[in-house]
């Protein structure tokens, strides 16, 4: 049964996270440079170099993101290499998301993006024919394999059936065959400890002399050898850089990947902190090892050496045009895993549907110390009850809380745009918002008078960060259930969650967080009227909340925003997968344009309904599913710019309804999708609208 991997499976997850978190502030960093600064990499040093240490990652999205087509396809163990390149057209943004946008003939990942934008399926999109040798033996094919091989537990064929598919979108040749072997190699290590073993197992799916040779005299010199930079001067004359062309060629990368595993043993530290301090694609390299050995060294062999764990909490940014996915956790990636896994072999596997259930070993999901100023704050700490009892709880632990001196505690719902880095852009919707049903399970280990607070922490017009509390709750120590509905912050986005603890006489001891909840779409949530504060920005916070792969999406002089596109197809999305029956609506006024409108139930931005004005003379409602539209319904309907019309587009069980000023003009059914956000549509041309409302309970 798949299920006795779940906690391996997260393990995998971790490791991905601390490695590529471990290795991301030096990547591009010269041997040397690193050496002379750090000596080794053995700990974070994001705050040395000056960058956050939870950012966006091509390494974490691409992997978790992708990961997503055997979702999205059925979880087919055939899905064809076509269903992984129509994913990356769904969920990649051009020039914002996912990819190292270096250019066409620079980047491998650019490239055949642009590939499969003109038209060119995969497996071609990535074929040595289309693009060269060179570019197709980049490093990229393998620093996005680790979810699905984590999917294919024990199952090296399957892994490396599904890895050599997804790769095959952008690269070719070794390239594919090194993301394969790495497959196998994490496939088989839910079952197999030795390194040894697992080499020799892995080894029957390289076909290619070339990488057979290399993986063999990486083995023969950490065999011999087993201080690392001496191994990495060996490496170095044959393999490195200076050797193989391109920016970030697969050979010597994937060399260091196979000697920091050997050259690690059992010490999983160790074996990320070569990965780490060997120059190369630190952070790629460290990711790869880090999934790895999670998944051969399980929690507790990341647990062995200094504490990865509690600074991460978990968290990641899986930043795709899914906006609503993107602020994501461990826990919420690895069921996603699980259930792949079930799905892949046959099986029933029980998954928690709450978003905060702490039910692997040791998990955070987020929660730390409130940076906040919430006024005079108790010493706190944060653990989970798991790691010492069969209880899953976030526990927080309270010193000296007391009449004015409150413990605090949150976790991100949206970015928090102070601690963003600037390598790759942070597009993302928020997970929670106005008006949504905030369920939260809790406890407390004693008898006396203590308090439990939910709050919000938010955004607002002028981008400063404010605070709304909810009302205050009694604990006790059986679990007790409140719930709260979030208040109204005018459509500004909601950044954290937190939960404040009081008591009016001296409190230490622990409060338990048992699970956290909401679901649905909000009741009402609404942008309105101009909002703009200043002409010199266009782009306020409030409307960062928004996944746009328009060509222009920014506040309006007149209205609330202005949407423009050039092409077909620019989307404007905001909410999450968790939004099922609502109805969306807006004024909306019309310039040069071949269509424009709402869009309902996007995942991502080539799967969702739509309900356009076209042409000046129709009115449609569509389906959407990757490079194909179904129009579903449609009527004449003449229309003119600069005029004013209210759009309505509601989404109910299979029903879907377009109104235009309160009159119902199309009505249709379809069951393609069930949930997900909403938005605007606009091709060729520009409209402008003044709102834009979210009805959760109107239907």
């Amino acid at each position: 049964m798949v299920g006795r991997f779940k906690n391996k499976i997260y393990a995998g997850v971790l490791g991905k996270l601390i490695g590529v978190y471990l290795g991301r502030p030096v990547e591009g960093w010269s041997y040397q440079k690193i050496r002379d600064t750090f000596d080794e990499v053995k700990y974070y040093v994001h705050d040395r170099v000056g960058v956050p240490l939870i950012v966006a990652d091509d390494d974490i999205s691409g992997t978790f993101g992708f990961f997503r087509a055997l979702e999205d396809y059925g979880y087919d163990k055939n899905i064809p290499a076509k269903a992984f390149g129509d994913t990356w057209l769904n969920y990649i943004i051009e020039n914002r998301t996912i990819l190292w946008w270096g250019g066409l003939g620079r980047s491998t990942e650019h490239t055949a993006f642009l590939n499969l934008k003109n038209g060119i399926e995969a497996p071609m999109s990535g074929s040595m024919k289309i693009n060269g040798k060179t570019l197709s033996e980049q490093i990229g094919a393998q620093i996005f394999i680790d979810a699905i091989a984590m999917s294919c537990p024990d199952n090296p064929d399957l892994a490396v059936e599904l890895v050599r598919k997804a790769a095959s979108v952008s690269h070719d040749g070794i390239a594919v065959q090194a993301a394969c072997h790495l497959a196998a190699l994490e496939a088989m290590a839910f079952t197999e400890k030795d390194v040894n073993v697992l080499l020799d197992r892995a080894g029957k799916y390289v076909t290619d002399p070339l990488l057979k040779s290399i993986v063999s005299d990486v083995r023969d010199i950490c065999s011999k050898e087993t201080d690392w930079r001496k191994v990495r001067e060996y490496l170095d004359p044959k393999y490195g850089y200076g050797v193989w062309p391109g920016c970030c060629h697969m050979v010597p990368n994937h060399a260091m990947v196979i000697a920091a595993i050997l050259l690690g043993g059992d010490d999983f530290q160790k074996s990320i902190n070569i990965a780490a301090s060997a120059a190369w694609d630190t952070d790629c390299n460290a990711g790869n090892v880090g999934a790895f050995n999670g998944i051969r060294l399980g929690i507790d062999g990341i647990n062995a050496g200094a504490d990865f764990r509690t600074p991460v909490a978990d968290m990641m940014y899986v930043v795709t045009s899914d906006g609503g996915s993107v602020v994501s956790d461990a826990v919420i990636e690895s069921k996603k895993i699980l259930n792949a896994a079930a799905h892949l072999t046959g099986e029933n596997v029980e998954i928690s549907k709450e978003r905060y259930t702490f039910e692997f070993p040791g998990s955070l999901q987020g929660f730390l110390p409130c940076e906040f100023d919430h006024g005079c704050k108790s010493k706190v700490d944060v653990h989970n009850k798991n790691e010492s009892s069969n209880e899953n709880a976030l526990v927080i632990s309270c010193e000296c809380v007391a009449d004015g001196v409150t413990a605090n505690v949150s976790t991100q719902t949206f970015i928090d745009f102070s601690k963003v880095a600037l390598n790759f852009s942070t597009v993302a919707s928020p997970t929670l918002y106005s008006s949504q049903i905030v369920k939260t399970k809790a406890s407390v280990d004693t008898e006396q008078e203590v308090f439990l607070t939910p709050y919000i922490l938010y955004y607002d017009i002028d981008n400063q960060s404010q605070v709304i509390y909810g009302e205050s709750q009694k604990l006790e120590k059986q679990i007790k259930e409140f719930n709260w509905k979030v208040p109204d912050t005018k459509g500004m986005p909601i950044y954290k969650l937190g939960y404040q603890i009081s008591s009016v006489k001296r409190f230490t001891g622990n409060v338990m967080i048992h699970s956290v909840n909401w679901d649905g779409a909000p009741s009402e949530f609404a942008q309105r009227g101009m909002l703009m504060n200043s002409i010199w920005n266009t782009n306020p916070l409030w409307l960062a909340g928004f996944a746009s792969s328009a060509a222009q999406f920014a506040a309006d002089f007149n209205q609330t925003y202005c949407v423009s596109h050039q092409e077909d197809d620019g989307l404007v999305t905001i909410g999450s997968r968790e939004w099922k029956d609502y109805k969306v609506e807006s004024i909306v006024y019309f310039s040069l344009h071949k269509s424009g409108g709402l869009v309902v139930r996007s995942t991502g931005h080539k799967r969702y309904y739509g309900a356009i004005l076209t042409n000046y003379n129709t009115a449609q409602i569509f389906m959407q599913k990757d490079g194909n539209r179904k129009i579903l319904t449609e009527t004449e309907f003449i229309y003119v710019e600069d005029k004013p019309y209210k759009l309505q587009f509601a989404a109910y069980g299979n029903q879907l309804s377009f109104w235009v000023n309160e009159e119902k003009i199309l009505c249709t059914s379809d069951a393609a999708y069930t949930c997900g956000g909403a938005g605007f549509t606009i091709s060729k041309g520009t409209m402008t609208c003044d709102s834009f409302i979210v009805l959760g309970d109107q239907l």
